[in-house]
């Protein structure tokens, strides 16, 4: 049964997006990427060689589609300006949008990339901006003309999960366009209940590329994305304060 989803026309069969940072070395980058079933990955422009000298990431993956991100802008002109280059560079319109208000704790500066997003639409990108769990921001930036919206489940590397469960769930319910939790994702169980809340998607790093075993771990985020959307789609059973029996309670032995 097909379950695809869409992001500005393009049809991706896996809701698993991976980034590619802190890797031990390219050959396990490589083999947890392909474990991961994923088809979109992002590449930071300010750290990938785009001058061919040698492996590079750009090469390693060069059949899977590539999310360049403007990570480490704090400014919507460089953000605009790395997106800019990278449109250049890797032969595509597509941005994951990051504007860095606070060093610490790596939130958006929101009035920074909503202004960013509205420039790169206009210019003809399809954004997808990174921003915080506020379904007021998350609404701007669609009707800014974002292709998808991508709030953070916690602090970024923080592996700390879905920190606000009931604003991703209304951020979901609301959104015209894609969901993606980005940010914060600890491990498999993290992924499974991003997806229940009705994400069409997880984008995720750190817990891969910081694991014991990064391609083991891009196996078990790949069959916990997929199972959390089964279970999002099946839909979950209510929560109930008292127990309710799941065998009939006439004709038991001795009544």
């Amino acid at each position: 049964m097909s379950d695809d989803f869409e992001i500005a026309g393009v049809r991706l069969k896996s809701r698993l997006l991976l980034g590619t940072a802190g890797y031990p070395n390219q050959g396990i980058l490589r083999d947890a990427v392909e474990a991961s079933g994923c088809e979109l990955v992002t590449v930071s422009i300010r750290r990938v060689s785009l001058e061919g000298h040698g492996a590079n990431t750009v090469d390693i993956l060069s059949h899977y589609r590539l999310l360049p991100n403007t990570a480490g802008c704090e400014t919507a002109r460089d953000a605009i300006l790395t997106a800019e280059l990278a449109r250049e560079a890797l032969d595509t319109n597509w941005v994951k949008l990051e504007v860095i208000g606070d060093r610490e704790t790596l939130y958006p500066d929101t009035s920074e990339l909503l202004e960013a997003t509205r420039k790169l639409v206009d210019m003809g990108f399809v954004v997808l901006p990174y921003c915080n769990d506020d379904p007021v921001l998350c609404m701007r930036l669609a009707d800014a003309g974002a292709a998808a919206v991508m709030p953070m489940g916690s602090l970024i590397g923080s592996g700390m999960g879905v920190a606000n469960a009931a604003n991703i769930e209304f951020i979901c319910r609301r959104s015209p366009v894609p969901v993606i939790v980005d940010a914060g994702i600890g491990t498999a169980s993290d992924a499974v209940i991003a997806m229940e809340l009705g994400a069409a998607a997880v984008l995720l790093n750190t817990a891969v590329a910081k694991s014991d075993d990064p391609v083991l771990m891009a196996r078990a985020m790949r069959h916990a994305v997929e199972a959390g959307r089964f279970a999002y789609r099946a839909g979950r059973i209510p929560r109930r304060g008292r127990a309710e029996p799941s065998s009939p309670q006439m004709g038991l032995v001795g009544s």
